[in-house]
């Protein structure tokens, strides 16, 4: 079958359970991605590639699935007069076949498309708001996984029980929509990966970082490769200056010297480079210095730079929508490949994507912000929704369906936040007293 005409197969008997999704993700793009990658599909399959990617983003909806569960509830796969149910070594074939190099590049599609937008509608004086931030996921324990990721710990205080995968993000900050990632072995820096996203930065726009990105490689490479890119920092303890210039008290330009050893890895940077200092403290804390590339004390005045400095939390925050929402706060992901774990990390990524620009909707519609719609109830309405219309057969209902779902996730809108709420960092549930199995010797073999 001629490829064009297995497409036009395809998109004609698409499941009505896709309607929904395919405002943010086309079919056009889904096509498109495969056929750059050169993995679409050239004969007729049972499971065909454009199948396999929405099975891949239902993984990430669906974490409580088997594989082959998936592709039965959600008709992913084109029947046969047998009925004959997939194995789930085929299932494992078609993923294999198509890859992650597809997912990568529809993730950046729809990154590019909806997460801009976002960071542009929610601005701050005219910046557009993101965040960088780290984490790490757990992938299963296989000698693949182990050899490419590497485990935390050593050989004297032993190595973590499961292989471990560090992700840097790029997230427009007050719409939680994943702009950019970066992942990989867990040995490599979170400031290595940060520093491949600042092509992904656009002009005119503020960066939130942790501490640990305070480096003038780091933050002088984000605002040195574009038009008015700043960025937001705190300053560590050890952080030494001297002051060139005072605006207000607590509130000083300043100027840092760059490390000798960062000017012989990268012999462009300047022998000292100029910031701005905000010294603050909030009610029952320690005092708080800022560092911030916003030299301009009138148009960025200091006490908004505070208050926007506590923002930076969305990022923990949209991590725990993956890891705990998610994820399910399993141990592992599925993939016991290196190439599935990153096509498993994309379509996680898109998905978490979809139900983020679904929720931006809501939060136009009823104006209030994004952040104040729940993710954990909006993602259990749209992944029930899924299943209905998957598996519905009276395409008639579906817009009233529709619209019943719009009118519930209108009334998820969670209270105002807080900002002078404050709570003790506890334990409150404890560890198990057994003790933990983790790999032993050279080759990390349990």
């Amino acid at each position: 079958m001629k490829l064009a005409t297995c497409l036009e197969s395809l998109s004609e008997r698409m499941p009505e359970s896709y309607e929904r999704f395919a405002r943010d993700l086309p079919m056009e793009w889904v096509e498109m991605a495969l056929s750059l990658t050169d993995t679409a599909t050239v004969r007729r399959r049972r499971l065909p590639s454009e199948m396999v990617v929405w099975l891949v983003i239902g993984m990430g909806l669906y974490r409580d699935r088997p594989i082959t569960d998936l592709v039965d509830k959600l008709d992913l796969a084109l029947p046969i007069p047998s009925g004959k149910v997939m194995a789930s070594s085929s299932v494992s074939e078609a993923r294999a076949r198509v890859g992650d190099a597809a997912l990568e590049w529809l993730f950046g599609r729809v990154a590019e498309t909806w997460g801009h937008l976002g960071a542009r509608a929610h601005a701050w004086r005219g910046l557009a708001l993101y965040g960088v931030d780290g984490t790490t996921l757990r992938v299963p324990d296989s000698a693949e996984n182990t050899e490419f990721f590497g485990r935390m710990g050593s050989e004297s205080r032993g190595f973590s029980s499961y292989p471990i995968l560090r992700l840097v993000s790029l997230m427009a900050l007050r719409s939680h929509l994943v702009v950019g990632a970066e992942f990989g072995p867990n040995l490599t820096s979170e400031t290595v990966y940060a520093q491949a996203l600042w092509p992904k930065v656009p002009d005119h726009s503020l960066t939130l970082v942790d501490r640990g990105f305070l480096s003038a490689r780091v933050l002088l490479g984000l605002t040195r490769s574009g038009v008015d890119r700043h960025w937001l920092t705190r300053a560590k303890s050890t952080t030494t200056w001297t002051v060139v210039e005072s605006f207000a008290d607590g509130d000083d330009l300043v100027e840092m010297q760059v490390s000798s050893e960062a000017r012989r890895a990268d012999p462009t940077l300047p022998k000292t480079w100029r910031m701005r200092t905000i010294h603050y403290q909030q009610p029952g804390f320690q005092p708080q210095i800022l560092l911030t590339s916003l030299v301009d004390s009138k148009a960025y005045p200091k006490r908004e730079v505070v208050a926007l400095y506590h923002e930076r939390w969305e990022l923990e925050l949209a991590f725990d929508e993956l890891k705990t929402e998610m994820l399910d706060r399993e141990e592992a992901i599925r993939s016991r490949t290196v190439n599935g774990v990153f096509q498993e990390i994309w379509g996680l990524l898109i998905a978490y994507n979809l139900v983020r620009r679904e929720m931006e909707r809501v939060a136009e519609e009823a104006k209030v912000a994004p952040t104040r719609v729940s993710f954990a109830a909006a993602m259990r309405l749209i992944t029930d929704e899924w299943f209905w219309l998957a598996g519905t057969r009276s395409p008639g209902a579906i817009p009233k369906h529709l619209k019943n779902l719009r009118d519930k996730l209108a009334r998820l809108i969670l209270p105002a936040r807080r900002p002078t709420r404050s709570a003790p960092r506890e334990v409150k549930l404890k560890l198990s007293n057994y003790s933990r199995k983790r790999p032993v010797g050279p080759g990390h073999t349990p």
